[in-house]
Order: structure tokens, then sequence, then C-alpha cells
């Protein structure tokens, strides 16, 4: 992690946890998510059944798979890993496998088993190689574990696949911007506004842009446009991060107080609060703050660079 940089370390960190929309449990075998886009934007479909149609559910296999289940729903990812793990073993040749190695992959990586995650992610691809939503969730991990360049095909491939994906657009101009490539990391955030000009994740993208290049005004612009239908953390995060540069501290400390309340252990809320707390000379609850993000998983190097700048 450590080969990084900040802004793609902070990117990551607000969005790893399940909580805030980390990688997808599959819960249907159907075309949606084993699809092999031709260019065309598939027609909105009715909620399909989690199985197949016209199989017998009854069976030891299916069994294992909804206990599964109903631990995944209980977030006792290790035991639901195992359910599905012997639903693998109890028929090894079911066309289904592709999802339930996928999901085990899902579930290994919510428990920090991330070597082990790329490996069924990938075994999963090799069964379904055309499936969007494998190659995306594989990517992010790949991203997660410092592996860019194979997180840089990942998702050229899912762009390759569907001519309407801007989840990996978006991934691939954060990752353009991280390395200083801002003429490419642009051309793929207008890429997504041609697909949908109305999309968030244009607007968050041209923010980090912005942001990227000193321009917090402009950025604050963006993420506000997309905070106003559709608040989240990250685009909290971000938008204070801004302000505290701008130095209106008090906008700043609105935007960290709402995140937190939407997620009271992000540690990267607790190094902005303290960069808000160092602007203000409040020593005492900065250490306060700092202490809290260590315990939290940020590494104190990097909290170090962020308030030092």
């Amino acid at each position: 992690m450590k080969k990084i940089s900040r802004l793609l370390f902070a990117v990551i960190l607000l969005s790893l946890a399940w909580q805030q929309g980390g990688a997808q449990v599959i819960n249907s075998i159907g075309d949606e998510n084993m699809k092999v886009p031709q260019g065309m934007k598939p027609k909105e479909k009715k909620a399909e059944s989690p199985y197949i149609a016209d199989i017998n559910t009854d069976t030891p296999y299916y069994q294992c798979i909804d206990s599964a289940d109903n631990y995944i729903h209980r977030h006792q990812w290790d035991i639901a890993e195992q359910w599905l793990l012997k639903a693998f073993k109890t028929d090894p040749d079911n066309p289904g496998n592709s999802l339930v190695l996928s999901n085990i992959a899902t579930l290994q990586r919510y428990q920090g088993k991330r070597a082990e995650a790329i490996k069924n992610y990938t075994l999963a691809l090799d069964m379904t190689p055309h499936a969007v939503t494998l190659l995306l969730n594989r990517a992010a991990l790949y991203v997660e574990m410092d592996s860019i360049q194979r997180a840089i095909d990942d998702y050229e491939r899912v762009c390759e696949l569907d001519l309407y994906d801007t989840e990996a657009r978006y991934s691939l101009g954060v990752i353009a911007l991280d390395r200083g490539d801002t003429r490419h990391a642009e051309d793929y955030f207008n890429e997504i506004k041609r697909i949908n000009p109305n999309s968030g994740l244009y607007h968050e993208g041209m923010g980090l842009l912005h942001k990227k290049a000193g321009n917090h005004a402009r950025a604050v612009e963006f993420f506000t446009q997309v905070i106003k239908v559709q608040p989240s953390v990250q685009l909290l995060a971000h938008r204070a991060d801004c302000y505290l540069a701008m130095k209106r501290l008090n906008d700043a400390e609105a935007d960290i107080r709402t995140a937190l309340e939407m997620a009271p252990d992000d540690a990267y809320l607790y190094l902005l609060r303290a960069k808000l707390h160092k602007l203000r000379f409040q020593r005492d609850e900065m250490n306060s703050d700092i202490d809290t993000a260590v315990t939290l998983g940020l590494p104190r190097d990097i909290i170090n660079t962020a308030l030092n700048e």
C-alpha cells in the first residue's frame, strides 16, 4: 500500500468497506451478471430469481447456497464462505459455480484474504470470461493490492465489453489522475459524460481533477452537484478537504460532521478533522483525532504528510 499516492489511497480508503459500496455479492446467475455486452444497453428487466429456472433447488447444492445467503445477510462472512465452498464441492460441475466462486472471492475480500480472493475471481472468470461484474470486482481488489497495471487491464477489458460502462472509465480516470496524467483522466471523465451527461461519476471525476490541480473552488462546484442529488461519505470528504484548503473552516466542519454521522469508523474523516483542528490551533483535539485515525488503520506517515502540507 505504501506505493499508492495519497489521492488514490484516499479514494480507496473511502470506498473499501462493503457498507460503502465495496465488491458486489451477486445474487443472480441470469443474463444481467453473465452478459456479453455488444455495445447496446440492455433493456430494463424485472428482478430475476436467484437461481436458473426449471431446476430442482431442493438439492444439497442449493441448500448450501441458501444457508450461505442467510449468513451473508447476517454479515457472518466466514460461515457464509464455508457454505459456498461446500456447495462447490458438492457439485463441482454445476454451471452456476462461476457465481459461487465469485461470491466466495467477495467474502474472502471482506475478510482481508486478498490472495485467495484473486484466485477465486480468476477461476470464476475462466468459466465466464465476459462477466463484467467479475472483472470490476477483481480490478477493484487489484487496486487495493497496489497491482495497478493488472487493475488497468481488467478495467480496459470492461470498456471493450461494454461501451456504456461508466464505472470502469471512472476508475481508469482516477488511476490516470493519480499518475499525474490529467489529459487522459479528463478524457475518461468526458467519455462518461458522453455516455450519460447527468452521471454523478462524471462530476465526481471532474471534481477530483480540479482538486488535484489546486482549483478547489471549481472542485467544490462539481462535488456539490452530486452531493445535492446523492450525498456520500466519499463526496463529503473530498469537498471538506477542498474547504480546508480554501480556509472555509465552518463549511469543512459541517461536511465532516455529516460524513461522520454516516460513517463513524472512517479513519480518513478523523484525519480531515485533525487538519481542521490544526487550522484552529486546537492541538489537543488534533492529537485525539490523529490517535483515532491510527487506531482505525490509517498509516501515521500518511497522516503526517497530510498535516504538514
